[in-house]
Formats: C-alpha cells, sequence, structure tokens
C-alpha cells in the first residue's frame, strides 16, 4: 500500500496521491510510466520520469480507470486513502 506520509509533492489535492520516489518503505514511484500512459488524464510526470496525480477522478468510469492504475503499479506507489 502507497505511504500516505510520503506523497509526491506535486500531487493535485484529493484522495488520490503518488508517493515520492524517496520513499524509504521502498513504494515509491520507479518511473516505470504505467500510470501516466495508461491514464494520462489524471496522472503526470514530473522531470524525474516520476509520477504524480494531476487530476482526482470523479465518476465511477474515472475511479476505475485509476484503480486499475494503482493495481497495475509494480512498486504500490499509488494510493487512493489521501
Amino acid at each position: 500500500m502507497a505511504n500516505i506520509n510520503v506523497k509526491h509533492k506535486q500531487n493535485v489535492a484529493g484522495s488520490w496521491y503518488c508517493t515520492d520516489p524517496d520513499d524509504d518503505d521502498g513504494e515509491g514511484c520507479i518511473a516505470c510510466s504505467v500510470c501516466y500512459m495508461g491514464a494520462p488524464e489524471f496522472f503526470a510526470e514530473d522531470d524525474n520520469g516520476n509520477a504524480y496525480v494531476k487530476k482526482q477522478p470523479r465518476t465511477p468510469d474515472e475511479i476505475s480507470l485509476c484503480q486499475e492504475q494503482l493495481e497495475a503499479c509494480p512498486v504500490n506507489s499509488i494510493g487512493s486513502n489521501g
């Protein structure tokens, strides 16, 4: 599960977030591009390729799409409990 205490500083406010790549628990973003390639309306990459949430999902379809990215993340760096 993503560490809610180590959110990427560029996440927009809301319950969905990506963790900072410097998360010491090993759940920080590794810049794999899965989320921002799979749901570019909601996830973006910073200058180092690390993901952050640029828009919060609102509709059931949008939430479902973001949930798919959460489940596909290889290091569990996406959270929805923020």
